[in-house]
């Protein structure tokens, strides 16, 4: 998983952002659930990769709102 830049969200369109977020969520969730049931993650990191991911996208959208 690799981190998505800013530029990259605004790129998208507003489909594929919300399309992502959602991807984005259904991931940080399943590991979280791995995480929760004591298991050791593949990657350490990947938990706050999704969540700065994540927080990108919403970001872009709060800017394109106004």
């Amino acid at each position: 998983m690799t981190s998505i830049k800013a530029s990259e969200a605004r790129e998208m369109s507003a489909e594929e952002r919300e399309q992502k977020l959602k991807e984005l969520r259904d991931e940080l969730m399943h590991e979280r659930g791995t995480a929760a049931m004591g298991g050791a993650p593949a990657n350490p990191g990947m938990i706050r990769t999704l969540r700065t991911n994540i927080a990108r996208i919403l970001t872009v959208q709060r800017e394109e709102k106004r």
